[in-house]
């Protein structure tokens, strides 16, 4: 635990087990959006047999990352999961969305 709250900059085991917990919740709340997602947009086993999952993991990525930030609001953990989401877009070469979001949305200086 201790080298989770020193990589992450937490202060406490609580908050460690918080974001653990929100993790977890949001892994299994994108997968399970991701259902009725490729139903509504006529994505099934049958019709792209060897397309459904790839399909469903591209759209479950996306859902992920939006319901991380949120739920971990939810859970008083927007920073950390702001920061993580950030991290993650610059990895992805989109770092402009977490620039463009803090700048327009959140009003925060970028450095």
């Amino acid at each position: 635990m201790d080298k989770l709250k020193q990589r992450w900059n937490l202060t406490s085991n609580f908050q460690v087990v918080i974001i653990f917990i929100v993790f977890a919740i949001t892994g299994s709340t994108a997968s399970y959006l991701s259902k009725p997602i490729t139903a509504v947009l006529g994505i099934t086993k049958e019709n792209l047999t060897w397309l459904y999952w790839p399909f469903r993991i591209l759209i479950i990525f996306p859902v992920y990352q939006i319901l991380l930030v949120f739920i971990g609001a939810i859970f008083g953990q927007f920073t950390f999961f702001w920061n993580f989401e950030k991290k993650m877009l610059d990895r992805l070469g989109l770092g402009r969305i977490g620039k463009f979001v803090d700048e327009k949305i959140l009003n925060n200086k970028v450095k």
